[in-house]
């Protein structure tokens, strides 16, 4: 590919009106409001005392505007006025500026965000029903949290602390913001948030897990998981709080836990012959006897964890043993042993390798660092924890839309989505005042995307929904 040389004379102008650059936020803003999105912000967040006197008016139509910028690939306040570009204000009505919408969000305080994280919720249920989000909940659903720690730079973050986090693998001190999370994935289905909440850097990763398990179980049930639901979590979460939490809300649970003296005696009481290997990565099966040989085994014993707290659980105990590589030279096998507590009703093996699959929400967290949480924006706690509500309903919506798009894209990252759907440049015309998009020639993904406008527009999608 080369660059005709008649190009090095051009004069390059941004001065055509009728140019957008993300006409696929067309279909993707008609789900959102066919899911009843302004008519949810508009019932639940009411900002009545302001510092700006203005700031506060119509949240609907400025939240949609924040979640469309960051649907277009928005990551800061000032990236949200790609949604002001060209014949957008053409598309949509209402388009804010960012300065608008950054002194908007430094109006919230936590009980703003506490009415944001409910319309999240309420339209993640609703978008369940408006697309193919989730397949086979009502079989089963498995619920993971997990939190993450965000680095933030200089003195103006409030919250920001220093906080353990793990890079290469390695412990180390860093000073940010630590987003809790949970999501909701099927068997067959990608996960979504169930529901994220800010918190200090310093915090410990287990703060709030109850309260949080509490609501993405309700979100699950409301959207339509009448089977089992598994938690799934690492030793952060596996304490007395989240297993009893997870129990009253009619839940199963699949927790780490951390080794202490009573573990490692229940791990000691396991027969040597009780160890059967379990998928692992090298694991082979041996020509000639068709058996696994793998360098991790699996064996369970019985546990009643909690003894201590007047709310003792008990429940089955699994442990997974690898060999040391570290310690190979040894004459006796070397193990080191992983236990997690768990009431999950399948086999051992199955069982350790349902709670692996755990590792499923960092998906998750990728797509939010790679997109809307690569920063947090604003000097004030409350704006960011909006902020990254926002991000999770953005995450939730392209994901729904992906799942009306194709199967592929049912599955796939976010920036995958902005790049091949939302991101595509289009021309306004109307001719006999019918409004035309002429979208690119030899669109590589204009099958996908001309499916995606016709299942949100087509008739079958029935009229929006209301709260």
């Amino acid at each position: 590919m080369q660059l005709s040389h008649a190009w090095s004379k051009a004069t390059p102008k941004f001065d055509d009106e009728a140019l957008v650059s993300c006409a696929g936020l067309v279909p993707v803003m008609a789900l959102a409001e066919r899911a009843g999105l302004s008519e949810l912000i508009s019932a639940k967040v009411a900002i009545t005392t302001t510092r700006v006197k203005s700031a506060a008016v119509n949240p609907a139509g400025k939240l949609t505007s924040i979640i469309a910028g960051m649907a277009a690939g928005a990551d800061s306040i000032d990236d949200l006025d790609v949604i002001r570009s060209g014949g957008m204000p053409r598309l949509f009505g209402g388009v804010y500026a960012c300065s608008t919408l950054g002194q908007f969000l430094r109006e919230f305080s936590h009980g703003h965000a506490l009415q944001l994280a409910s319309v999240a919720r309420a339209h993640l249920v609703s978008l369940v029903g408006h697309s193919g989000l989730l397949p086979g909940i009502e079989q089963q659903a498995f619920v993971d949290i997990d939190s993450l720690l965000r680095p933030v730079y200089g003195h103006a973050k409030q919250g920001a602390s220093f906080g353990h986090t793990k890079i290469a693998g390695r412990q180390v001190l860093r000073k940010g913001l630590s987003p809790l999370a949970t999501t909701i994935s099927t068997q067959h289905g990608a996960p979504v948030v169930a529901g994220i909440r800010l918190r200090a850097g310093r915090a410990g990763s287990g703060k709030g897990a109850a309260s949080m398990v509490r609501e993405a179980i309700s979100t699950a049930r409301a959207a339509g998981a009448s089977g089992d639901i598994l938690l799934r979590g690492d030793s952060a979460y596996g304490n007395s709080a989240v297993v009893n939490a997870c129990l009253r809300a009619g839940a199963r649970f699949s927790l780490v836990l951390t080794k202490n003296p009573a573990v490692a005696r229940a791990i000691a009481t396991i027969a040597e012959d009780a160890w059967i290997p379990v998928h692992y990565p090298g694991a082979v099966v041996d020509p000639d006897t068709g058996q696994l040989i793998s360098d991790a085994e699996v064996a369970e014993v019985g546990f009643t964890a909690f003894a201590s707290t007047g709310h003792p659980v008990t429940a089955r105990l699994i442990v997974r043993r690898v060999r040391d590589r570290a310690r190979l030279d040894e004459l006796f096998p070397v193990w080191r042993h992983h236990p997690f507590f768990t009431n999950n009703t399948e086999p051992t093996a199955q069982a350790d390798i349902t709670h692996r699959r755990h590792a499923i929400i960092e998906t998750v967290f990728a797509d939010l660092i790679d997109g809307p949480l690569a920063h947090q924006p604003s000097g004030r706690f409350a704006a960011n924890n909006a902020w990254a509500i926002c991000a999770a309903m953005t995450h939730n919506l392209l994901r729904a839309a992906g799942t009306l798009t194709s199967p592929k894209h049912a599955v796939a990252r976010g920036a995958t989505l902005r790049r091949q759907i939302v991101t595509v440049p289009a021309r306004l015309a109307r001719p006999q005042r019918r409004p035309v998009l002429h979208l690119p020639a030899h669109w590589p993904w204009a099958e996908h995307w001309t499916a995606l406008w016709h299942k949100v527009f087509g008739p079958a999608t029935g009229p929006p929904a209301h709260a």
